[in-house]
């Protein structure tokens, strides 16, 4: 499975709304786990991250807010958080 492929698996039926911004706290957790962050989803329920705080967060938020290690922090932000904002974007600006 490639990086890309785990934000393809946001969409598919996993029981947490289609739109992240409806996403609770564990949503959000359960889509990193979901998407092997196993370990950073718990940053994410320790700082309440819910949906529409995840679809606010900068890169600097994920880098250091969430004190995760680099390498799974820049991957979380361009594969995941970057991608989740840029779909809500385009399908709530019509």
């Amino acid at each position: 499975m490639k990086e890309n492929d785990c934000f393809l698996m946001s969409s598919m039926g996993n029981g947490r709304p289609p739109d992240p911004a409806d996403w609770a706290v564990m949503d959000v957790v359960n889509y990193f786990r979901t998407a092997g962050f196993e370990e950073q989803a718990r940053a994410f329920q320790e700082q309440e991250i819910d949906g529409k705080s995840l679809l606010l967060m900068t890169r600097n938020d994920v880098l250091t807010g969430l004190q995760l290690k680099l390498g799974p922090a820049l991957k979380i932000y361009e594969y995941h958080v970057k991608p989740l904002q840029t779909k809500h974007l385009k399908n709530n600006s019509s």
